[in-house]
């Protein structure tokens, strides 16, 4: 059964409030359950007439249900229809609608755009990608630092004359911004019409009838202890697409000082493994090749409900047929497991790529950031991680000025990228956020001396990267091609005219971008989602230029991915 099939039908007979509530009988054979209140039976036989004449649902005779007081058993149509719901009696009008989600921040947020799109096409709502076309724009929110959030304000204010141009639309934030703010921006913008916070998602199709029917406006940032949804939503992929993101859990316990996440997305609460297996197995179906697991703190995952492991899931997820590689983010140090870690040595599907913040250098800094872990505990993983996987890349997140933060303390930082030597990093400057404990800190660094510590970061960053880029000059890494590139960086001559270019992923996550001969470029082998291997011929500061090694595309990784020397 369809489950688009299914959220329209229950949508369909649960939008009049205790009238009738819908539930499966047969999965195989399509058939579903409607208990009908008391003294509802005639406007739900005219409900189901309307989905018979619409969408093809038809009354079951003989079913187990069927002549049971105050229940009826229908069977669902073969395909389904994208319709706008307006009550009319028993009758429902067909149009299709415009959606157009704006995501700001995370790959979390990347995964919920994608939830948020699938739980609203069963109302007709399709993606677009002009706001100007748009019935409803959702500005998807991010707050874990203030220029994210500042992004997010300012689109949302270019949305009022938008609004004011279309006053049928409909302007909805989701997201850490709209969990954090709620009614709030609903007073500070008087065009939207709908906030609704980071487990709301699976609430949105009931809100925004609400907002059709009668132009309310809404606010739900309720929260709750577990993951409301316990099977994928088949939301929309990029035709060609060939990776995906996959939530196994959500919220965070650690509460570090400096961070608003828990008060934005809850405590952790982790999906039962056979629910994320399954939305791997349906994306893999659609052509996906990777997925990254997603999660606030990955390698807690099950450790509360008393599900497996995280390491145990990743040896599930390796042995699903037809799906080549594995990527998960994010770690904290404190709980990277010697278990986990041996994952690495023994999964072949396992990318050896691990990224894992530290935050910073300094032992004092760290305690007051709460990291719970010291500078030589993370020396001791990251040297455990090399041991078990010499190629793995590892790439960090570092904070600079905070409060209290001395010149000495940064040297640290700086001295600790030296040691470790990232593949790459994601730096920062300190800012205050709401409800963070550190927004209480004495201490405070100036702007200029923030700007001038992240800048050296960078640069010293920056210097080991080209280092290991032009180190690989030579050797032989197998990716997963993702399709026609972008323009290579300056530099790159040998990238002729005459010559179509194609970009991949190594195993290690490094872009790697490659030519074809022109008269070859239409190779049937040479496709999307396959496997190849390129010789490195150039490194740039951020990817490197390779050709591609004479012999047959994989259409499978095949044992490991492991770099070889020319």
């Amino acid at each position: 059964m369809d489950r688009r099939q299914i959220s329209y039908v229950k949508f369909i007979l649960e939008a009049y409030d205790n009238v009738a509530v819908m539930s499966t009988l047969d999965s195989r054979e399509a058939v579903i359950q409607v208990t009908i209140a008391p003294g509802c039976e005639t406007m739900v036989d005219g409900i189901i007439q309307g989905l018979a004449g619409e969408i093809g649902v038809m009354p079951v005779e003989g079913a187990p249900a069927a002549g049971m007081s105050g229940k009826q058993a229908i069977r669902m149509p073969d395909k389904m229809k994208q319709v706008e719901i307006e009550p009319k009696g028993s009758l429902f009008q067909m149009k299709e609608k415009l959606l157009y989600i704006s995501t700001i921040g995370c790959q979390m947020n990347v995964y919920d755009a994608n939830q948020i799109a699938g739980v609203l096409a069963p109302m007709g709502y399709t993606g677009t990608d002009t706001i100007e076309s748009a019935d409803m724009v959702i500005v998807n929110t991010c707050t874990i630092r203030e220029k994210a959030e500042q992004k997010a304000f300012s689109f949302l204010g270019r949305l009022a004359k938008i609004k004011s141009a279309n006053p049928s639309l409909i302007v909805a934030v989701g997201g850490c911004v709209a969990q954090q703010e709620g009614d709030a921006i609903l007073k500070r913008m008087p065009h939207v019409d709908l906030v609704f916070g980071t487990h709301a998602i699976f609430r949105l199709p009931e809100m925004v009838r609400r907002i059709e029917s009668s132009r309310c406006r809404i606010v739900d940032v309720r929260m709750s202890d577990t993951i409301e949804f316990d099977a994928p939503v088949d939301g929309p992929l990029t035709d060609g697409q060939i990776s995906a993101f996959v939530t196994i859990m959500r919220g965070c316990d650690n509460y570090c000082t400096y961070c608003v996440v828990p008060h934005v997305r809850g405590r952790e609460a982790s999906r039962h493994p056979d629910r994320i297996l399954e939305e791997i197995r349906m994306r893999v179906d659609r052509g996906v090749r990777e997925v990254t697991l997603l999660g606030q703190n990955v390698n807690s995952y099950g450790n509360k409900e008393g599900l497996c492991s995280f390491s145990e899931l990743l040896a599930r997820v390796n042995g699903i047929e037809d799906l080549g590689r594995i990527r998960f983010t994010t770690s904290h140090p404190k709980d990277l497991s010697d278990e986990l870690i041996d994952a690495f040595g023994r999964l072949e599907k396992l990318c050896h790529h691990m990224h894992l913040p530290v935050q910073s250098g300094d032992d004092e800094i760290l305690k007051r950031m709460n990291r719970r872990y010291t500078r030589s505990a993370y020396l001791e993983k990251i040297d455990r991680l090399r041991a078990v996987c010499p190629d793995i890349a590892v790439t960090s997140d570092f904070i600079v000025g905070f409060p209290g933060e001395t010149d000495r303390q940064f040297q640290a930082t700086l001295d600790l990228i030296e040691t470790v030597r990232y593949d790459g990093v994601f730096a920062f400057m300190y800012s205050d956020r709401p409800n963070a404990p550190a927004t209480a800190f004495s201490g405070k660094i100036d702007e200029p001396t923030k700007k001038r510590r992240l800048q050296a970061l960078l640069d010293l960053q920056g210097r080991i990267t080209r280092e290991k880029h032009q180190a690989m000059v030579g050797q032989i890494r197998r990716i997963l091609v993702e399709g026609p590139g972008r323009e290579m960086e300056s530099g790159d001559a040998d990238m002729a005219s005459s010559r179509v270019q194609w970009t991949g992923r190594s195993s290690s996550n490094h872009i790697i971008h490659f030519a074809v001969p022109e008269a070859q470029r239409d190779k049937k082998e040479l496709l999307t989602g396959a496997f190849a291997d390129i010789m490195i011929e150039g490194a740039y500061a951020h990817s490197l230029r390779g050709r591609l090694i004479d012999g047959p595309i994989m259409a499978t990784p095949g044992k490991g991915e492991t770099s070889v020397a020319a």
